[in-house]
């Protein structure tokens, strides 16, 4: 290790397994990691609710599988995917941090470091994200041009050797882009800035509402500021909380997380 590289954190493999429910095939495989990457994203929530509380995320390996494995917490996608490529690693995977860029509404894109996602190499490349909230729920071949299904809908990269876009299809032939990204290998401390930014910044959408959100097997459970929205097999529906300690309830019930500080007795966002 050279002497500016952090320390590789060293990753309690049944504790984590134990986290997102996992008790397959731990063999470094295809099919190994399309079903830990399905695990991973029904057990273990998209939430940016240290930044509702004013606690700061730091880009430290060992802090982040505290976080996720030992309290029981999720994170956002810098937080989501350093956990689940440090469990990778562990078990023999070849991993890689890749340096991604959102779409916006506007048609633009966010700056470099705006999201965090992996390249898992086997005997062909593959693209794994268990930090984009809702997208495909297993990796996509590192491939472009091909439609590839997913559980929730069609995806294809398009672009070149050097930089890919993920798209996924929408109505009428039309495709949706969710975020483009470069195949140059990052290290955790790079996405530091941006990371900061959008837990501290009044433009990020990160530091406008309270968001706690993971897959199900037929759809999605979403608590985003006092709503919770349920969506399966195409249904969607929505319940207005009357409480923060009903918030408090169904973030429990749901998420199975529990929160010191939160603050409690009338409605919040």
């Amino acid at each position: 290790m050279r002497p500016h590289e952090p320390a590789i954190a060293v990753v309690d493999i049944p504790a984590y397994l134990e986290r997102i429910a996992y008790s397959g095939s731990t063999e470094p495989t295809a099919a190994t990691l399309r079903a830990l990457h399905r695990s991973h994203l029904f057990a273990v929530p998209f939430e940016n609710l240290d930044i509702a509380l004013g606690r700061t995320i730091v880009l430290d390996e060992a802090r982040i599988l505290d976080k996720v494995v030992g309290q029981q917490r999720g994170g956002f996608c810098y937080e989501l995917n350093c956990a689940f490529a440090a469990l990778l690693r562990a078990l023999g995977f070849q991993t890689t941090l890749l340096s991604a860029r959102a779409a916006r509404a506007n048609g633009g894109e966010g700056p470099e470091f705006d999201h965090l996602a992996l390249r898992v190499d086997l005997e062909q490349p593959w693209l794994a994200d268990a930090g984009f909230g809702e997208s495909f729920l297993e990796p996509l071949a590192l491939e472009p041009d091909i439609e590839q299904s997913d559980p929730t809908g069609t995806f294809r990269l398009s672009g070149s050797a050097d930089r890919f876009e993920v798209e996924k299809a929408g109505s009428e032939g039309m495709w949706k882009p969710q975020y483009s990204f470069s195949l140059r290998p990052r290290r955790l401390e790079d996405f530091s800035g941006m990371c900061h930014y959008h837990q501290t910044s009044p433009e990020s959408h990160f530091t406008q509402n309270r968001v706690c959100s993971r897959a199900t097997p037929d759809g999605r459970i979403t608590l985003s500021g006092m709503k919770l929205i349920t969506t399966w097999n195409g249904q969607r529906e929505e319940r207005v909380l009357m409480s923060e300690d009903e918030w408090v309830s169904v973030l429990k019930e749901h998420f199975g997380m529990e929160l010191q500080g939160v603050r409690r007795g009338g409605p919040g966002g």
